[in-house]
């Protein structure tokens, strides 16, 4: 049997054998690559979804928020209320928390991580704004069905509630308080009001 040298690994192939069959074997190595670098003070945060509190209703039940996601630059896209999907600054003011997601969970690379975060804005673009079925988290939802992240379709509000809830990351101190305190305030006022009165 004949063989030829891969100038990529060095080893000899079947003839026939293309070199790509060794990367495909090796991995890819893009999915080594770092992230690009989360930036807070201009709000840049690539490949991430991101979560704020809404005032009144977050303070009473702190897992409700209002939540987008973020291009491979970090831009944030968010589906801010009926027929409007803002960019660049969220509806309800800046990210407190931030859930970190990885290109390599989508079949199409960044490419398609863009694709589907576009395609799901404009279309959120057209639809009216409901709190309880077809909200901010749903079109966070569809971004994801939409690049197949982690060969997923199934992805919906309350599973990203739950996931951002558990494991999302806040900004900094002042995140944290900004999630934190008003709840806070709110049980301490209920318990002071139900002891005293």
């Amino acid at each position: 049997m004949t063989s030829k040298t891969s100038e990529n690994s060095g080893q000899s192939l079947p003839s026939g054998v293309e070199a790509k069959s060794v990367d495909i074997a090796m991995g890819d190595q893009s999915d080594q690559l770092p992230l690009p670098p989360i930036n807070f003070e201009n709000d840049r945060f690539p490949y991430c979804i991101v979560w704020t509190p809404i005032p009144v209703l977050t303070w009473l039940f702190p897992m409700i928020g209002h939540m987008g996601i973020c291009t491979s630059s970090g831009v944030i896209r968010d589906f801010a209320g009926a027929y409007y999907v803002s960019e660049d600054k969220m509806g309800f003011g800046r990210p407190t928390r931030y859930l970190r997601l990885h290109p390599k969970n989508v079949p199409g690379g960044a490419v398609e991580w863009d694709e589907a975060v576009a395609k799901a804005s404009v279309l959120y673009g057209t639809r009216m704004h409901n709190l309880f079925c077809d909200n901010c988290h749903s079109h966070v939802a569809t971004a994801l069905c939409g690049m197949r992240y982690k060969r997923r379709t199934s992805w919906n509000m309350v599973v990203l509630a739950f996931w951002l809830f558990l494991c999302g990351r806040y900004v900094g101190f002042l995140g944290f308080v900004k999630t934190w305190l008003p709840f806070l305030i709110a049980v301490s006022l209920c318990v002071f009001l139900a002891e005293y009165l």
